[in-house]
C-alpha cells in the first residue's frame, strides 16, 4: 500500500488522533481490504493475529450468549479501530465485529501494529485514550442498564446514535446505520417486544418515525426528556 493515497474523508476515532506523518506510517504498514454488508471483520474466539482500522461504513460488536443469541455490545464507525484490543494483541477475540453495511478498512498485523506503537510514542498515548474511553463506555453502560427503564435507555441509545451517525434531513435526523429492532434490543437489555411497544408509542406521538432499516428522529428534545438527561455515549 505504500505509495498509494490515504483517505480523503475527514478522520475520525483513533484515526484523527494521529498526527499525519503517523496516520501516513500506519498506512504503509497495512493493507485495504473491503467487507460487504453482514461479512465478519473478525470472529469471537479466533485468533487477535491483526487489527483494522475502519475507513468508511458502520460494523456492531456483537457476542453470543450461553442460549447461542446474538447480543450488540457497541457500534464501530470511520477512524474507529477494531480487533482486540485488550491485552497485548496476542490472544483470542473476545466478540464478532460484523459489517453493517459496506465497508473499507486498513487491516495491519499484530507485530506491524506493534512496530509503528514502538516508533511512535504520540500514537501510544492516542491508543490508551481509546482504550481508556471503551473502559469508560462499558461502564456507562452497566450503570445505565442498572439505573434506568428500558425505555429510558433506548430513548438515550437513539439520540447517541443520532449524535454520532445521524444525518439530518427534512423530517429530522435519520440514524445512518441500518440496526433491527432486535439490535437494540439486546443492545439495551430488554425484549423486542418492548423496543416494538416504544417505538409504536413515540410514532404516535410524532417524535419518530419508522422504515426498513431507518429510524429517523423528529423530536430530540421530549426524547432526551424520556431518557432522563443527556445522552451517555457509545
Amino acid at each position: 500500500m505504500q505509495g498509494q493515497p490515504l483517505p480523503s474523508a475527514p478522520p475520525t476515532g483513533f484515526w484523527a488522533a494521529l498526527t499525519d506523518c503517523e496516520r501516513a506510517a500506519l498506512w504503509a504498514r497495512g493493507r485495504e481490504s473491503v467487507f460487504g454488508r453482514g461479512t465478519p471483520l473478525c470472529m469471537e474466539g479466533d485468533p487477535s493475529t491483526h487489527l483494522l482500522v475502519l475507513l468508511t461504513g458502520w460494523a456492531k460488536v456483537i457476542s453470543l450468549t450461553v442460549e447461542g443469541h446474538e447480543m450488540v455490545l457497541a457500534l464501530r464507525g470511520p477512524g474507529d479501530v477494531i480487533g482486540e484490543l485488550a491485552g497485548d494483541l496476542a490472544g483470542y477475540r473476545t466478540a464478532t465485529v460484523r459489517a453493517l453495511m459496506t465497508i473499507e478498512a486498513l487491516l495491519i498485523g499484530a507485530d506491524r501494529f506493534n512496530a509503528f506503537l514502538d516508533a511512535h510514542p504520540g500514537a501510544v498515548r492516542a491508543y490508551r485514550r481509546v482504550m481508556a474511553a471503551r473502559q469508560h463506555e462499558l461502564g456507562q453502560n452497566l450503570r445505565t442498564r442498572m439505573e434506568s427503564s428500558g425505555a429510558q435507555r433506548l430513548a438515550r441509545l437513539l439520540l447517541d446514535l443520532a449524535a454520532r451517525c445521524g444525518r439530518p434531513t427534512e423530517r429530522g435526523v435519520a440514524l445512518a446505520v441500518p440496526l433491527s429492532q432486535a439490535d437494540l434490543a439486546s443492545w439495551v437489555g430488554v425484549s423486542r417486544a418492548t423496543v416494538t411497544r416504544a417505538l409504536h408509542d413515540w410514532r404516535c406521538r410524532g417524535l419518530v418515525s419508522t422504515q426498513p432499516g431507518v429510524i429517523t428522529i423528529m423530536d430530540t428534545d421530549v426524547l432526551q426528556r424520556i431518557g432522563g438527561g443527556r445522552p451517555s455515549g457509545l
